[in-house]
């Protein structure tokens, strides 16, 4: 089977709200199976390959992803307040090769070549909005598929960490609520300068917001997404901290850096944007390897079950998502690739014993 080349996709010339509302229907295409019995953090899935946060703006695009191919589809980050999305662009390409962290700048680039910088915010409908379809979407979707519901806290003026945590849980219970097969807690946007984007780079405050959120929800799976961490130390810190209250790590959420037109001239008001897809494979990777050695030896020496690990970044291929199973990954999320190909799971599939 060929995978389908015309199918809807989002449009970046379109605005978040448009492609929003023009959420495409789930198609009938044939699905080849992908061999294995694969879990995600406990719950049976069909395969490991999932939709990270992002591409899945409401629940006709969860179905639609859901229907090529895609088990593990996250649900794009909500609030607990109603946001609206980042002015456009939200979706720049860039010219550049494998980053690491810590780029001065990467250019804009004309056409997209795998790798963009993303700004969106983290919009969100409002509660009464997103909770329904949740419900729904969970109703609609067959076995074999997991719903995940990405939340993060909105942190308002004179806000406490315990109130960021509050927040955070009474987010993540109405997910649970509303028939989120597992939660994810977005400790990371790199579009967002508020604590609420940079949770992971404080170990602390992140065990606060994520043993609050255990609380709130109990038994259900618990996933942290992480941006891109700079050193050992700092994966050490992160991880340990998380350990006892998360189920799973999902990581990375891009390499921040700012961008830069032909001219030179500074996009996005000079901030830093999170850069995604390919440019990111093999810091992903790298982290990746990291992450499981750490909580590994931990578990090791400690007896701390290690979490699972999700591979984010960068996967477009059969090839890249073998090279995250062996780096330790149990479950691969794309999003960038899905974005450009919605087909990508069902090549992967088809190509996966090529």
């Amino acid at each position: 089977m060929n995978a389908p080349t015309d199918l809807p996709r989002y449009d970046p010339s379109r605005t978040y709200d448009w492609n929003y509302e023009h959420a495409p229907e789930p198609v009938d295409v044939d699905v080849p199976e992908f061999e294995g019995a694969w879990d995600f953090c406990g719950l049976p899935t069909a395969s490991p390959l999932g939709v990270a946060a992002g591409p899945l703006l409401n629940g006709r695009w969860v179905r639609y992803y859901a229907s090529l191919g895609f088990d593990v589809l996250t649900y794009k980050t909500v609030r607990s307040v109603e946001r609206a999305c980042y002015g456009m662009p939200n979706l720049v390409p860039v010219e550049c090769g494998q980053m690491v962290g810590g780029e001065r700048e990467v250019p804009a680039a004309s056409t997209m070549r795998g790798t963009w910088a993303v700004s969106f915010g983290m919009p969100s409908k409002a509660p009464s909005v997103w909770r329904a379809d949740v419900e729904q979407t969970r109703k609609l979707l067959p076995r074999g598929k997991v719903l995940v519901v990405s939340v993060v806290a909105t942190e308002q003026p004179e806000w406490t960490v315990a109130d960021l945590a509050n927040d955070y849980a009474q987010c993540a219970r109405w997910a649970v609520d509303s028939g989120a097969d597992a939660v994810e807690t977005n400790f990371s946007c790199p579009n967002v300068c508020t604590s609420d984007g940079q949770l992971y780079q404080h170990p602390r405050y992140a065990a606060q917001c994520a043993e609050r959120v255990r609380e709130a929800i109990g038994k259900t799976p618990l996933v942290v997404k992480i941006g891109h961490l700079r050193d050992e130390r700092e994966a050490e810190a992160i991880t340990a901290a998380l350990g006892p209250w998360v189920d799973g790590l999902v990581m990375t959420n891009s390499v921040a850096a700012p961008v830069v037109d032909p001219s030179g001239k500074k996009l996005f008001g000079g901030a830093p944007r999170g850069i995604c897809g390919a440019g990111i494979l093999e810091a992903s990777l790298a982290q990746t390897r990291l992450v499981r050695r750490i909580v590994t030896q931990r578990h090791l020496h400690q007896g701390v079950k290690p979490a699972a690990l999700v591979g984010v970044g960068g996967a477009f291929t059969a090839e890249d998502v073998r090279r995250y199973f062996v780096a330790g990954a149990g479950s691969v999320q794309l999003a960038t690739a899905a974005m450009m190909s919605p087909a990508a799971a069902l090549e992967i599939r088809r190509t996966w014993h090529t």
